[in-house]
């Protein structure tokens, strides 16, 4: 996953010029006509339909509320097997933390990673040790908000080697993107971006 992910972030702007180069030498004929009329409105149309433009509200929206475990959370002072047995029951890597009796207070994140390497390798008890013993603390906590462009998430989510990331709006928490959520929104914008080129050089615009 984090190879596809620096594939899209390291190459993912050659795509528009891959498939122009693809017209430019299958079609020479064209050349003249198609890119003189092709740089004429095309900053004119970015400006439209701009280009990398999903934010992480769009995949909230998406999601929809409740789903995937974007409002899956337990509190500081549950056990680590509890938390672990939800994160299995909902087919999920990481809950929210929250104080308890506070469910829009973030607290922290626990994840898979802080199981495997705070219980397990340890040699810790899951039903002794509770999640705010061994959670990821608010402070140290990397969010984005949900004006925060996807490329921009998954940008901080390979910087930081994280795989899910708190969605926080007014220092509230909202909800969760994963890497599989902000790779699917990529995936999902570049196909758009494929099909107005393709529209766009076979005359649709």
């Amino acid at each position: 996953m984090q190879g596809a992910v620096n594939a899209f972030l390291s190459h993912g702007n050659l795509v528009k010029n891959l498939v122009l180069q693809r017209f430019r030498v299958a079609n020479p004929a064209l050349r003249p006509i198609l890119f003189s009329r092709f740089e004429s409105v095309s900053s004119a149309r970015t400006e439209e339909q701009s280009f990398e433009s999903t934010t992480i509200s769009d995949i909230l929206k998406a999601k929809g509320k409740g789903a995937d475990g974007s409002w899956l959370w337990c509190a500081t002072d549950d056990t680590v097997y509890d938390a672990v047995k939800s994160m299995t029951h909902h087919n999920v890597g990481a809950l929210v933390v929250v104080k308890p009796g506070e469910q829009k207070s973030i607290a922290g994140i626990i994840t898979e990673r802080d199981y495997l390497r705070k219980i397990i390798v340890q040699g810790r008890s899951s039903k002794s040790t509770k999640v705010g013993d061994i959670m990821t603390e608010e402070n140290k906590l990397i969010t984005v908000t949900p004006q925060t462009k996807v490329l921009q998430a998954m940008q901080l989510m390979t910087d930081n080697r994280i795989r899910h990331i708190p969605v926080i709006d007014d220092k509230e928490m909202i909800g969760m993107v994963s890497i599989g959520d902000v790779v699917r929104a990529v995936v999902a914008e570049y196909r758009e971006e494929l099909d107005r080129l393709n529209a766009y050089i076979q005359g649709s615009y």
